[in-house]
């Protein structure tokens, strides 16, 4: 069985735990990725990345490549599929919006890293505590020890667990992504449209001329959620309740390829979890979806996955980058507590940022999936405007580069 040491262990090759990997190596430090499945875990479509994204994605150096091959998008438009009307157009002005692959993203994250980064079919088990190093055990054996240890395998997160955070909250909604390519050109404007129903909620976002993103969240009933475990259905459910929207915009859902159409509890973590928990302790920590699992209603998901990779690899460097080694000849305790030193300063960093989107999230979420007459009016006559808006608010934010 493998055994061996290492300075810092990222559990999980996601978005999270990639870009943390390819931050540490832009500043000269090595880290092992410990990822559970056989290869890159492309599912999940695409995402809308905003402007802070791109930030973050700029500080990584590949920003410009993903740019090349994803639409911008200019404007959000909300549209009533009880009444038809549009409540709202929202200009994007000067964020930059781009519905980004997550295939594509993954993939050119992996190609930027050295080729003994990442090491697949490594599911952890257990974590322990041995000295100043967290020994990491994984199902076929192996164990590292490490000096940092990163969970950033998503909402089940056995690193969070170990942090004492508890299981995400299920809000009683569903989501429903699919992906459809069309041979020819879509013909969509390069916009974000989104439509509210009595209780529905979807939007459809073009990621370049063919390829097309779409989303639709609910609250299902004891008999719709029966449904969910067969694919067919699942796409009849969604075409059933588009309401009144235009034939070209039914068409995308009626491509849509049934292998191509995933179904997924809409999770978070309640705000107050972070008044009283710890994103980091001793020489652990979480990032990603393993810190702050929102639900998608302002699609800073892996938007502030990326934040994370920026600022935690600003504060590890301030320990393990080549230049700050050489300043000092330091004993094993007094590395230890510069690493827990700077996981505290990456913590509280976080925790605002977490408390803050996770509650916009779901307080817009809320707002627009509503099925009461009254908020339903108050939201398409009033809020529409103001709960884009808010997307943009959480997308002002700047993780600077990563030598800053």
């Amino acid at each position: 069985m493998e055994s061996s040491n290492e300075n810092i262990v990222i559990v999980g090759g996601g978005i999270a735990g990639l870009s943390l990997a390819l931050a540490l190596h832009r500043l000269g430090i090595r880290s092992l990725v410990l990822e559970s499945s056989e290869s890159l875990r492309v599912t999940g479509s695409a995402f809308n990345t905003w402007t802070n994204g791109w930030r973050a994605l700029d500080a990584l150096g590949i920003a410009d490549s993903l740019r090349s091959q994803h639409y911008q998008l200019f404007r959000h438009i909300v549209t009533s599929t009880t009444s038809g009307v549009v409540t709202a157009k929202v200009s994007y002005g000067e964020h930059e919006v781009r519905c980004v692959k997550r295939r594509v993203l993954l993939e050119t994250l992996a190609n930027e890293l050295p080729s003994n980064t990442i090491r697949f079919s490594s599911k952890v088990v257990s974590i322990q505590t041995s000295g100043y190093l967290k020994v990491v055990h994984l199902a076929d054996g192996s164990t590292f020890m490490a000096k940092v240890l990163i969970g950033c395998e998503g909402v089940n997160s056995i690193v969070a667990r170990w942090l004492g955070f508890n299981k995400p909250s299920f809000t009683k909604r569903f989501g429903i992504r699919g992906f459809v390519q069309f041979k020819e050109n879509h013909c969509l404007n390069q916009e974000f449209l989104q439509f509210n129903g009595h209780g529905y909620r979807y939007g459809i976002v073009p990621c370049d001329a063919t390829n097309i993103y779409w989303f639709f969240s609910f609250s299902p009933s004891n008999q719709e959620e029966e449904l969910l475990q067969n694919p067919m259905k699942i796409k009849e459910f969604v075409l059933k309740n588009l309401g009144q929207v235009q034939d070209h915009i039914k068409t995308i859902f009626e491509e849509t390829k049934v292998e191509d159409i995933i179904c997924s509890h809409l999770r978070y973590r309640p705000p107050w979890e972070y008044l009283w928990g710890k994103i980091s302790k001793d020489n652990v920590c979480v990032a990603g979806d393993a810190l702050h699992p929102m639900t998608p209603d302002t699609g800073q998901g892996a938007c502030s996955a990326l934040e994370d990779a920026i600022i935690l690899g600003k504060c590890l460097s301030e320990v393990f980058s080549p230049r700050s080694s050489k300043k000092q000849d330091k004993t094993k305790a007094e590395e230890h507590k510069r690493i827990e030193t700077s996981l505290k300063k990456y913590a509280k960093d976080r925790k605002w940022r977490a408390i803050d989107l996770i509650t916009t999230a779901y307080f817009v979420g809320f707002i627009q999936q509503s099925d009461g007459k009254v908020i339903s009016l108050i939201r398409d006559k009033v809020m529409a405007p103001f709960l884009a808006k808010l997307r943009l608010k959480a997308a002002q934010f700047d993780c600077g580069s990563l030598w800053t």
